[in-house]
């Protein structure tokens, strides 16, 4: 009796991690479709700038809307979601984001933009600490990799935005990125399907945490866990702040500094946000087997000597300093959230949408201070400021070791 028992056991172990897997990749696919719909409001920022008469202040306020709705609501959504998971969330912040979308394409004047982009922002802060959270629950202990692939799927999808607007919302206008719905749609059918999972997973988890006792851990003191999470954030803002700059202000700098037209401009934003897309699923697999911490050295300090290259080289140059800034810079958010999630277990969510939440804010506050720095001195001024953001990356130095606990702990047992 006990052999095919345990052939039985056998075979729901390998149906268990097929089906992780799969929720993993629609996990990265719903990714793809939001923030695909996401970054169409950064792509068509010149479409928006020419039929509304705007300046770059105008713009950043638009960015900054939506990025402070996507920011402030996360780390209230993780937290309210860790004490009392939602399932059907998921479904529900594509929803929200459906509903902004087609209100930008109908958008008659810049208060109406600066609603929809709120809602697009608003169904971002419902999706993305419970994705984090699903995607850490079908990782099967590979944390980095789950929170990469599920990242991947993000920085795709917003490297398709741009694309897109360039195919479809420039030659069409403003009225066609109503015909982006049905990417929304298609993100709610997919994410209801997960919603299904995720309520039996959530049942078994249950029932498998009731018979198993907490595995005995050396917790860092209170001070020095504010502390790196203080580092983490600061690290967070270097990143996002100097994100901001190319993928807001990139089109802008491409066609004041090299006089390229807005569709040339776009595609290579494109190839940046691709990069950014490749680097994405290198940092979570590699933080799983080095260290996150060496991770985030270099993925932070390492693109310092390429941004400070970019503002004084030429086209070309430009393009392939760009694709290395995107690489590498991309590596960081998986290893700093899975960092961040085991200095505070038990908080998945919360830790999730806070740097989610952070992130965005960051990114909008960066790009409203940076559109008014170029209206007040030029498009050109802001890419030679912002070269010295990755020297912040210096202060990796200062986060513990977690890793080496971790491992010395189990050597202990």
């Amino acid at each position: 009796m006990s052999a095919p028992a345990g052939n039985t056991t056998e075979q729901l172990t390998h149906a268990a991690e097929v089906t992780a897997l799969n929720i993993l990749l629609a996990l990265s696919f719903s990714h793809l479709l939001n923030d695909t719909i996401q970054s169409l409001i950064f792509a068509i920022y010149p479409v928006l700038k020419e039929s509304f008469r705007l300046d770059y202040g105008q713009v950043g306020l638009i960015t900054l809307t939506f990025q402070l709705t996507a920011s402030v609501l996360q780390p209230f959504v993780g937290l309210y979601t860790d004490r009392h998971p939602k399932p059907y969330s998921l479904a529900t912040g594509m929803g929200v984001t459906l509903t902004g979308l087609v209100l930008l394409s109908r958008a008659w004047d810049y208060r109406s933009i600066l609603v929809a982009s709120a809602l697009v922002g608003a169904g971002s802060s419902i999706f993305h600490p419970e994705a984090s959270r699903v995607a850490r629950m079908a990782s099967g202990g590979k944390h980095g990799f789950a929170q990469s692939l599920f990242q991947v799927g993000g920085n795709l999808g917003s490297s398709f935005g741009p694309l897109l607007a360039a195919l479809v919302v420039v030659p069409h206008g403003q009225r066609s990125i109503l015909w982006f719905s049905a990417v929304a749609l298609a993100g709610i059918v997919t994410l209801a399907i997960v919603g299904r999972w995720y309520r039996a997973r959530l049942e078994h988890s249950q029932k498998m945490a009731a018979g198993r006792s907490a595995p005995r851990r050396e917790p860092l003191s209170r001070g020095r866990v504010v502390l790196a999470l203080a580092i983490l954030v600061v690290l967070i803002f270097s990143k996002y702040f100097y994100l901001v700059s190319l993928s807001n202000y990139y089109t802008f700098y491409l066609i004041d500094r090299f006089h390229l037209s807005v569709r040339s401009a776009q595609v290579c934003l494109f190839i940046f946000l691709f990069a950014v897309a490749a680097g994405t699923i290198i940092g979570g697999p590699v933080g799983d087997r080095i260290g996150r911490k060496l991770v985030i050295w270099i993925s932070i300090l390492g693109v310092a000597p390429f941004s400070l290259a970019l503002p004084h080289v030429g086209l070309p140059a430009a393009i392939a300093l760009t694709v290395v800034i995107g690489v590498i810079l991309a590596s960081a958010f998986s290893a700093i959230l899975v960092y961040a999630q085991e200095l505070v277990p038990g908080n998945v969510g919360l830790i999730a949408g806070l740097f989610f939440g952070f992130a965005f804010g960051a990114g909008g506050i960066g790009s409203a201070l940076l559109g008014q720095l170029a209206d007040h001195t030029s498009i050109n001024h802001v890419f030679h400021v912002c070269a010295y953001l990755p020297l912040i990356g210096l202060l990796t130095g200062f986060l513990p070791e977690v890793e080496e606990r971790r491992r010395k702990l189990r050597v202990e047992r």
